[in-house]
């Protein structure tokens, strides 16, 4: 396996093979030509279903529950979901590059990325979909960018943490030898920004798929004003299975989903972890592992190898651009910034964030009064002790398992897709148990709808440190063998200040997640029994039913400054703390 290493930041290009010597086609071209085949019918099957089609056909097209309607519903859940997965990727290089790289940006869009991760966009869906419906009107288009729109909500917040991550936390050596080299910033953004974040960004990507699956049942039903109309896919199945409690579709629709997982598993994703070992920052050969079938079948593959190698010159050839100043100017980062310029943008953030308090409480200051902000405040105290609770749950027993899993190439292979199910298993299918069984055993609510908050969240630290001990370099790991490191010391000394970086992008990411959850894990239901535990989440679920848009907003925004606040207070901390290891190091 070819590691991350320093000349490859010299534009050197490998001794790449040539065609020559090459066989006439065979039968892997054969498996190449079916494959390419059927994604071509997919995209055009989808495009036909979607450009220009009024929006009468799905609003007089029921969704039919015969699981021969399957296939067609998963490969448009599957488009919907890898359509958002682009813009997501759109999302991360921009948003998570102008935080990193800008010290000034990065206080105001840090600090809106940890609202965004945590405030459920869910209740902005009505708004988004009048947008995009006005964009297209009379035309499906506008439903499924309505519907993209939702799913890229919960895709790109733990992406563009992640490479966020990965560029504050990039060794000073390498940007030494970038500057030597003489690279323009986006020759350095492509060769090493991206190369060294991809470890990390492809398991959140992978994340982030599984998390879609939670947002495709709300992304499939859309509402107009008083019109609902149904997207056809595995979300809008499962809707309709739920409302008519038939559990034979709610297992095909299941079975489907987790058919769809192991296709993109083992056709993308897992050809794209092996290929992301090629990036491991380390100085020594990493030890060979099996490759994937699929980069075998690129390989042996004659048609797909002549269109890897014209696509793979062709980006080198962008990549390679010297964009911006033709001339590369030496920066002193040892010098102080500029205060004027930290006061002038200080006041604007003060202004600018006094304004939006101003508009808040003018907004709700004609129907409330101070005791509901104390109850607000109160109900917030109580949904933080959840996540604090959990999250400590959550690291003492994955922290553990993603270290096992990432430090073993083949138990990665096995847990890769196994974590992707359950990561994407519909969480909402799991509450009505947990009511019965608190209902039937007298159980207190405030206590054991708790881990309703963990079930989708949970995944976001298992995936990334098991990114973070896969990228750990292989000559640490044989210097460590050596000195005969083991046991606690171990951990504290070696592979917690390893996989540092990674897990608190992990636990940030699970820390919103699991205050976005609260909103439905604390209010859950099923028949005549409903539940309800004490929390924000409790008191912004009951005051949007009860159409009270001034406790919504309160509760909106009291949600919003305890999650500023913990991040600040704690992660942020540590992720400084993570970035000045690192780069002394």
């Amino acid at each position: 396996m070819t590691n991350f290493t320093l000349p490859a930041l010299a534009g050197q290009r490998m001794s790449g093979r040539t065609l020559t010597g090459q066989r006439l086609p065979n039968r892997w071209d054969g498996v190449a030509g079916l494959l390419v085949m059927g994604l071509l019918v997919g995209l055009i099957e989808v495009g036909r279903s979607t450009i220009a089609t009024p929006i009468g056909v799905i609003q007089n097209t029921p969704i039919h529950l015969n699981p021969a309607y399957l296939p067609f519903y998963a490969l448009r859940t599957t488009a919907r979901m890898f359509a958002a997965l682009f813009f997501s990727f759109l999302f991360t290089f921009t948003y998570a590059t102008l935080a990193a790289k800008s010290r000034r940006a990065g206080m105001i869009l840090i600090p809106i990325l940890d609202i965004l991760q945590s405030v459920p966009i869910l209740g902005f869906l009505t708004f988004t979909v009048t947008f995009f419906m006005a964009l297209f009107p009379g035309q499906v288009m506008g439903a499924e960018l309505a519907s993209v729109f939702v799913i890229f909500t919960s895709q790109a917040w733990n992406m563009a943490f992640s490479f966020y991550q990965s560029l504050t936390t990039l060794p000073n050596d390498l940007q030494e030898v970038a500057r030597s080299f003489r690279l323009s910033s986006w020759q350095k953004f492509w060769r090493l920004d991206v190369p060294f974040a991809m470890p990390g960004l492809i398991w959140n990507t992978m994340l982030s798929m599984s998390g879609g699956w939670f947002f495709v049942v709300a992304s499939e039903a859309v509402t107009v004003g008083n019109t609902t109309f149904t997207l056809p896919g595995i979300g809008s199945y499962v809707a309709v299975a739920l409302q008519q409690q038939n559990l034979r579709a709610i297992f095909y629709a299941i079975l489907a989903m987790l058919v769809v997982i192991l296709l993109y598993d083992q056709l993308l994703f897992r050809p794209l972890v092996a290929w992301s070992g090629k990036f491991r920052f380390e100085t020594t050969a990493g030890a060979a592992t099996p490759e994937p079938w699929m980069l075998k079948l690129l390989r042996q593959t004659r048609f797909l190898r002549m269109f890897s190698d014209t696509l793979g010159a062709a980006m080198g050839y962008i990549f390679r651009l010297r964009l911006g100043a033709g001339v590369h100017v030496q920066v002193d980062e040892n010098q102080p910034p500029s205060r004027l310029l930290d006061g002038i943008w200080y006041a604007m953030i003060a202004v600018l964030s006094a304004y939006t308090a101003a508009k808040i409480v003018g907004f709700i200051a004609g129907t409330l009064h101070w005791r509901d902000l104390g109850t607000a405040l109160l109900m917030g105290a109580y949904t933080m002790t959840r996540v604090i609770i959990l999250m400590i749950i959550a690291s003492l027993v994955w922290v553990p398992i993603g270290v096992w899993v990432g430090l073993r190439p083949r138990a990665t292979r096995v847990v890769q897709p196994v974590a992707q199910f359950l990561a994407a298993f519909p969480a909402n299918l799991l509450f009505p148990p947990f009511v019965v069984a608190i209902v039937y055993f007298h159980l207190n609510a405030n206590i054991w709808l708790t881990p309703l908050m963990l079930i989708g969240t949970q995944w976001y630290v298992l995936f990334n440190v098991i990114a973070g001990a896969a990228a750990f370099p292989g000559d640490m790991r044989e210097a460590v063998a050596n000195f005969q490191v083991r046991g606690f010391l171990w951990w504290r000394k070696v592979m917690i200040p390893g996989i540092l970086p990674y897990f608190i992008t992990g636990a940030i990411t699970a820390s919103g997640g699991a205050w976005n959850a609260s909103i439905v894990a604390e209010v859950a239901s099923w028949g005549h029994a409903r539940l309800v535990a004490q929390g924000l989440g409790a008191y912004i679920a009951q005051a949007t039913a009860a159409g009270d848009t001034p406790r919504v907003v309160l509760g909106v925004a009291v949600m919003s400054g305890f999650v500023i606040v913990f991040n600040r207070l704690l992660w942020r901390p540590l992720y400084a703390y993570a970035t000045r290891r690192t780069n002394l190091g």
